[in-house]
């Protein structure tokens, strides 16, 4: 990773036999599902529940890198990064392996903005999920 990060979570979870697509891997816009899981994972136990009548994250911007197929059976791991956080932005970095396999599947990026969902702007991260994305 080319920024310094912390580790916030590791989620695992079992690919299912219908993520897979024609080529028989998993198809690659189940990876950003996968990554998804792994961030509301992590903001749920930091107590932030999706309501959208409460200010909440949103993702402006988000990519993966496809290394390695992964296929069925098998449990992805994936380990997620913060990095530094903006006012009303935090950039968080993902790698998924197969469980029990060190090698690199993929690797991702997702940049998490505050928002207000009244007005549609930003507004600055709760003082507490900073702290817990501190490096």
């Amino acid at each position: 990773m080319e920024h310094p990060c912390k580790l916030v979570h590791v989620s695992h979870q079992v690919i299912r036999w219908g993520d897979m697509d024609a080529y028989e891997h998993v198809n690659n816009t189940i990876y950003f599902r996968y990554m998804e899981q792994a961030r509301v994972e992590w903001l749920e136990t930091a107590g932030y529940h999706c309501n959208p009548k409460q200010e909440a994250p949103v993702i402006v911007h988000a990519d993966c890198s496809f290394l390695l197929p992964l296929n069925y059976p098998g449990t992805v791991e994936v380990r997620m990064f913060a990095g530094h956080a903006g006012r009303s932005s935090l950039p968080t970095f993902y790698e998924l392996r197969l469980q029990g396999d060190e090698k690199l599947y993929a690797e991702g990026s997702a940049k998490i903005v505050w928002i207000n969902p009244v007005s549609g702007k930003s507004v600055s991260l709760p003082e507490s999920l900073r702290r817990l994305a501190a490096v």
